[in-house]
């Protein structure tokens, strides 16, 4: 193995690695650490080309143990739609896009870290720039609102609960399909900013939403998987932020793996769990590696059992909130950092140097044209005794449909969040009855797995459809080769 040193300037080491051809490189960060006498590996960043190269970077100290604070400017959007949310390990601004103009596409957020790991911080970066560049934002803070309490009245819809979240969520959906007839009318097949704006839905504290158990999990599961798949392309994106456990605990991991390879990802201090998962779902290649993020920059010394301890407090180290990987970038496995939002200490009520970023002027609307689409909950938000209407409405629906299946005996089933679980005979009729046309079996399939239900087989749907249409004055009848409707009656 080859080991050209460069020195850089001040004091910065890099070692450029190779493998012979026909070998791909691999590396232990425990014992490449050991190798180079490195006792703080926040010091060392390593990179590959995934292939047979690495690049080894040596601080003297942590490059990223202070970072400037963020300023407006670098929350304006650049002509491909990105902003400026923090800086790598080498000084380089990390940008994040917010919108692709080439495509025209809106886009997905996700970002994950363990409790203190700085993703309110990084979520108000976003939000303040979504403010800044005319982008209509719809958050839903399951935090009570105590995540990122400055947002409201910065935003056009401000939610604090799991029923107003969905609320939100069934208002979106709405306005996408309604954009949709708009622009097929139109002869439009994509967004582009300047005619309606560009609306984030923004869900924080995801978890509490779509964890096992959670009351409204399967309905904000369909949601979010529906606003992934169609609102990319009439200007409607969705974005969580989420305790950075494993990934069933967040509506199961096939809701949110495309949002994984096609969104924005940022990973602040992870679990295990969380990067075990990240490698199996391929957003990072085999035997790549992520320098684990201490929660504070104290070294670690160690130090005999019987030595006198220390008299300096170690809780004083400067912590690592903000430090992640933005896996979507261009450099996924380089450690970056968030830019400084806000205060450096915890302040009694909304922190003003938030406030100032986000500054005075009126947040982005909803298009006039949508607000019938958006509903009665978009109409109300900003009244909160109609909206605890709103909730109560929908909780008290939902403590019927769980009376319901308990009255229906074992026939239906149980979801973990005491939904009722129809039958795949059920939800085929359903997507049939709401067809104008007959559909085939891969029709029916993909309406089926659409609707927040257990994923089923294209074989499952068409011994289905086969049985339906057989039965003595089935429901079904089929309309032509492969095609099925609902038997006229």
């Amino acid at each position: 193995m080859s080991v050209p040193v460069l020195t850089a300037p001040d004091d910065v080491v890099e070692l450029e690695l190779e493998v012979p051809q026909g070998e791909v490189i691999r590396y232990d960060l425990a014992a490449l650490c050991s190798a180079l006498d490195i006792n703080d590996p926040t010091r060392i960043a390593v990179e590959t080309d995934g292939l047979r190269r690495a690049l080894v970077t040596i601080y003297p100290s942590n490059p990223l143990a202070e970072v400037r604070a963020v300023t407006r400017e670098d929350l304006v959007m650049d002509r491909h739609g990105r902003i400026i949310t923090g800086l790598y390990h080498n000084g380089r601004p990390v940008k994040k896009r917010l919108y692709d103009p080439s495509t025209g596409s809106a886009q997905r957020f996700l970002l994950f870290g363990t409790t203190g790991a700085g993703k309110s911080r990084a979520l108000q970066i976003e939000l303040i720039a979504e403010k800044l560049n005319g982008i209509c934002t719809w958050l839903a803070d399951l935090k009570l609102g105590q995540s990122v309490p400055e947002a409201e009245g910065n935003v056009d819809w401000y939610a604090r609960s799991q029923e107003e979240a969905i609320l939100m969520l069934l208002a979106a959906a709405a306005v996408a399909q309604d954009r949709m007839r708009r622009y097929s009318a139109a002869g439009r097949n994509s967004f582009a900013l300047g005619t309606d704006p560009l609306l984030h839905v923004r869900i924080d504290e995801a978890n509490r939403l779509l964890e096992r158990g959670a009351p409204y999990r399967d309905m904000a599961t369909h949601l979010i998987k529906e606003l992934g798949r169609t609102g990319r392309s009439v200007g409607v994106g969705i974005g969580l932020a989420a305790q950075a456990s494993h990934l069933e605990e967040l509506g199961g991991s096939d809701t949110l793996r495309a949002m994984l390879k096609e969104g924005e990802v940022t990973l602040l201090r992870w679990s295990s769990s969380m990067m075990r998962q990240l490698v199996g779902d391929g957003l990072l290649p085999a035997g790549e590696q992520l320098m684990p993020i201490p929660r504070t920059l104290a070294p670690r010394v160690l130090r005999s059992q019987f030595e006198a301890a220390p008299d300096d407090d170690q809780d004083d180290a400067p912590g690592t909130q903000g430090t992640g990987y933005l896996l979507s970038g261009p450099r996924p496995t380089a450690m970056m950092r968030h830019l400084r939002v806000g205060s450096i200490a915890p302040m009694p009520g909304l922190d003003p140097e938030i406030l100032a970023l986000y500054g005075t002027d009126e947040p982005a609307r909803l298009e006039d044209i949508s607000h019938q689409a958006a509903g009665e909950a978009y109409a109300l938000r900003h009244d909160p005794v109609a909206m605890e209407g709103l909730c109560q409405a929908l909780r008290d629906a939902q403590d019927q449909q769980s009376q319901q299946g308990q009255a229906a005996g074992g026939s239906t089933g149980r979801t973990a969040g005491g939904q009722s679980k129809p039958r795949l005979e059920d939800r085929v009729l359903a997507v049939l009855a709401a067809a104008e046309d007959p559909l085939s079996a891969e029709d029916v399939l993909e309406a089926v797995n659409a609707d927040g239900g257990r994923e089923v087989k294209v074989g499952s749907v068409r011994n289905t459809l086969g049985a339906l249409a057989d039965a003595d004055g089935g429901a079904v009848v089929r309309t032509g080769h492969g095609l099925y409707a609902l038997a006229p009656r």
